[in-house]
């Protein structure tokens, strides 16, 4: 047979053990179908496709293991306050997007705002919106997505006054008249948000498909996505047309549990494009919000151990229940203590699992952020997936360093992963972060941010890893992750013919240059979705 698409001339990593290096590729009917060198010219008919690579790099396609793809998707809509240094900018982008857009009417949305990063770090307030929007309600997520700052209109329209108690597992935050500021924290978020209208499946899919091809431009081949029964739906609505070009692992919220298991869905079920991966549990809240659950409390904060949003009963029994159905759990914990609280869960679902027949369950701890040193090793014990996103560690470490001194050594703790046995798996949790996995590649490897900070060695350089084991997490241990190591994750022959190609070699380049690498093309199911030259 022959093929109909071959790569030659290029800087091919394979992530296949055992050959882990190449110069060519040969795909056909959309799989790898061999990999070499010179010799695959021999392949080539007069109806194939031959490609000089010019000596860019090639590895597996890049997968995020961790996105909102809806909300991300949405976000491309929406005002951007991401990088606002102070809260004076944030209000500037807030009336600049006004201005725009005028005649809008409805709810204006954003994200990406984060007082921590402003020089007061002091939380905005509802009044700093009503002086811009004081009729239009204003919804605008923290960028961690723990948080949310609303205006007067919004709170009204949530019915959140002074005599509006917390509720469960979430905070809102009141003045010293015990009056709403305008910052709500966790579960009391849907207290406004329910409110907001949701957008139709229709309005999603065009959402969709202007991201799908940003993903496609920034080297993404697959995701896992963590939103809920919209999004699936209108990733159902693409692959019915044939439009679908991620292959996209869903997870199901655990507030749709009932559902799932009501249907019969297991981990797995699907295909090639959409298949159905774990049931998604919150522990604790974040860092940004400082309502992460930990065990002792937050530097020169004594009274502050943070928000639990599920208590380790109930999420032993909303696990056992996703088990008994064959699905996997994952589940959100950034805190040391919501960390050993979900392990905790974890080794007795894996005691109640063992007398069980089939396949083991994949499941996964969502970014395990700080860990108590006594539960390092616990991941790998109990056979849990770290899922963790990189750039999260150089966007947060002035505040890990301020809200958990010294407990921040073990934060963002990769090496330490992948040393004790756990499978390490990398995404970037957008929108919180840019979807773009170059950064959170240069992250992995550097443990500094883009302007060089904390310093050559990197934040913890203990921690940092080598490119091999970066685009391991964000190749292979993705396929694992979702049981399709046999399809996906490496180049070998048989496998899906998911590939990102760059503008040179990763490998060799150096690390002040890595955030300079370009992406010169993208191929999903051996056809070419993004390219340059």
């Amino acid at each position: 047979m022959t093929a109909s698409l071959i790569l030659t001339n290029g800087h091919i990593y394979t992530m296949d053990p055992a050959h882990p290096t190449a110069t060519a590729i040969a795909i056909r009917d959309g799989r790898i179908w061999a990999v070499g060198g010179d010799e695959l010219r021999e392949l080539l008919t007069s109806d194939d496709e031959w490609i000089d690579l010019d000596g860019r790099c090639v590895t597996p396609g890049l997968v995020d293991a961790h996105v909102h793809f809806q909300h991300f998707a949405l976000s491309l809509q929406n005002v951007d306050l991401d990088g606002a240094p102070t809260r004076a900018a944030a209000l500037d982008r807030v009336r600049a997007f006004v201005a725009e857009r005028r005649g809008e009417m409805g709810w204006l949305r954003g994200r990406g705002w984060s007082q921590d990063a402003w020089p007061d770090r002091a939380f905005p307030t509802a009044a700093d919106l009503d002086a811009i929007l004081p009729d239009r309600p204003v919804f605008l997520s923290h960028k961690s997505g723990h948080a949310a700052w609303v205006n007067t209109a919004a709170l009204r329209l949530g019915g959140v006054g002074a005599a509006t108690p917390d509720p469960p597992g979430g905070q809102i935050q009141r003045g010293p008249d015990g009056a709403p500021t305008g910052i709500l924290f966790e579960e009391a978020i849907d207290l406004v948000a329910a409110r907001i209208p949701r957008p139709t499946t229709a309005e999603l899919v065009e959402a969709m498909r202007q991201a799908q091809a940003y993903c496609w431009s920034a080297g993404l081949t697959g995701l896992h996505d963590f939103d809920g029964r919209d999004c699936f739906r209108a990733l159902q609505v693409l692959r019915e047309a044939g439009e679908l070009g991620l292959r996209v692992v869903k997870n199901v919220p655990v507030y749709r549990l009932e559902h799932a298991l009501g249907v019969g869905l297991r981990s797995g079920f699907g295909d090639d494009w959409l298949r159905i991966g774990g049931v998604k549990i919150f522990a604790d809240g974040a860092l940004g919000s400082k309502t992460a659950a930990m065990i002792a409390p937050y530097e020169g904060e004594p009274d502050n151990l943070g928000i639990v949003v599920t208590d380790k009963e109930e999420m032993l029994e909303k696990a056992r229940e996703a088990s008994a159905g064959g699905l996997s759990v994952t589940v959100h914990a950034i805190g040391d203590r919501a960390n050993h609280d979900v392990l905790d869960v974890y080794a007795l679902l894996r005691e109640e699992e063992a007398g069980r027949s089939g396949p083991r369950l994949r499941h996964r701890i969502e970014h395990v952020q700080v860990l108590h040193p006594a539960d390092t090793g616990r991941l790998a014990q109990l056979g849990i997936i770290a899922s963790m996103q990189p750039i999260h560690a150089t966007s947060d470490m002035d505040m890990a360093d301020r809200y958990w001194g010294e407990r921040a050594r073990l934060s963002y703790a990769w090496r330490t992963m992948l040393d004790s046995g756990a499978t390490l798996v990398f995404g970037s949790d957008a929108p919180v972060e840019r979807i773009d996995p170059l950064p959170g590649i240069h992250a992995a490897v550097t443990r500094r941010r883009a302007d060089g900070r904390p310093g050559p060695g990197g934040w913890y350089p203990e921690q940092r890893l080598t490119m091999a084991e970066t685009i391991h997490a964000f190749t292979r241990a993705a396929a694992i992750t979702a049981g399709q190591e046999v399809r996906q994750g490496s180049i070998a022959p048989g496998k899906l013919a998911d590939l990102t190609i760059f503008d040179r070699d990763l490998f060799a380049a150096p690390a002040d240059e890595l955030l300079d690498v370009g992406i010169a093309a993208t191929i999903v199911g051996g056809v070419f979705r993004y390219r340059t030259w």
